[in-house]
């Protein structure tokens, strides 16, 4: 069964995430704040900020990590959005779209490759038919050009590598995903002031410096980095208590809910063909839920029993103990 813990970093990763996707189009949109990146940088720094405050307040422990590996995942992290970017400034919406797409395969045959994990045909099954329903209900045009094809792949190289180390460093320093949050958020929040005024003005030719603020601008940036506490919060929760690829089904759901939202609530004009996806996609996101859930009985049922044909003795000590216990009292009788 799926614990609490894991369906409550779910249900927060989703709310939490479908939020500041609705806040950040109303600012980017309808009040024409468009720097993404920067605004990215806002939100890991307010995180820090608040994680110090929760560490002095005593509600939870931090605890140390190697230097080396935390700053090349954060350095990875940050710059992983920055990609994320430019493919959206420099390709159509539609391969954008198919750049979000091509991360659950890679990070699936990444793992597969490098770190062991093993997927079963029928998961592999139910992620296409996900990735189907989701391409069906989003791409639309498809505009290929060489730099952002290039950043598109660099997008996804950077960003299944993040999301992997999220759950590979949890397990090696055995950390929580609030301790790991505590030490990568000040260096991401770091390399995305570096990154961020620079490609937000290579997109739009300014900067935040430049913009003229008003109390609204003000009030929904405020709101967005404070519901980012909540994403990157439950980002590392999801990943940590799940994988990479979990959490990469879980983006292309909250994909499908914002879809579903703007046809039903803000009256969105929509097409059969995008109601058809979401079917699919929702189909293929239950099968593989179901799917996942085998495999992983399977495989911890499989470890056990390999773990009893390496140590057969395992379950001896209590047998002997008994038998010394009648041995004793047959002893004992006169």
């Amino acid at each position: 069964m799926v614990e609490l813990g894991t369906i409550g970093a779910l249900a927060l990763s989703v709310f939490s995430s479908v939020s500041i996707v609705v806040c950040n189009k109303y600012l980017i949109s309808n009040l024409g704040f468009h720097f993404a990146t920067t605004l990215t940088c806002a939100h890991m720094a307010v995180t820090a900020a608040f994680l110090h405050l929760a560490r002095m307040m005593r509600w939870f422990e931090p605890k140390a990590m190697e230097l080396r590996p935390l700053i090349i995942f954060s350095t990875i992290s940050g710059i992983s959005i920055g990609f994320l970017n430019l493919s959206l400034g420099l390709n159509s919406v539609g391969f954008y779209q198919m750049t979000k797409l091509a991360i659950i395969p890679c990070t699936v045959t990444l793992q597969s490759l490098f770190y062991g994990k093993r997927f079963g045909f029928m998961v592999k099954v139910a992620l296409g038919v996900l990735l189907g329903g989701v391409g069906v209900a989003t791409v639309t045009d498809l505009q290929l050009n060489f730099m952002g094809s290039l950043m598109s792949l660099c997008a996804v190289a950077t960003t299944c590598i993040s999301q992997i180390w999220t759950n590979t460093l949890q397990k090696r320093f055995s950390i929580s995903s609030t301790q790991l949050l505590y030490n990568s958020a000040p260096y991401q929040a770091l390399v995305m002031l570096v990154v961020g005024p620079l490609l937000d003005n290579a997109l739009t030719g300014s900067t935040v410096l430049e913009f003229e603020y008003t109390n609204t601008v003000v009030a929904f940036a405020l709101m967005s980095c404070l519901i980012a506490i909540c994403v990157n919060f439950s980002t590392f929760l999801v990943i940590g208590k799940c994988d990479a690829v979990t959490y990469q089904v879980l983006g292309h759901v909250k994909t499908m809910l914002v879809l579903g939202f703007g046809f039903v609530v803000l009256q969105n004009p929509f097409m059969w063909r995008n109601i058809g996806g979401i079917a699919i996609a929702l189909v293929g996101m239950v099968a593989y839920g179901i799917y996942e859930q085998k495999d992983q009985e399977m495989q911890k049922l499989q470890a056990a029993k390999q773990e009893a044909k390496e140590d057969p003795e395992k379950g001896v000590p209590l047998l002997a103990h008994s038998n010394a216990d009648l041995s004793a009292r047959s002893t004992s009788k006169p």
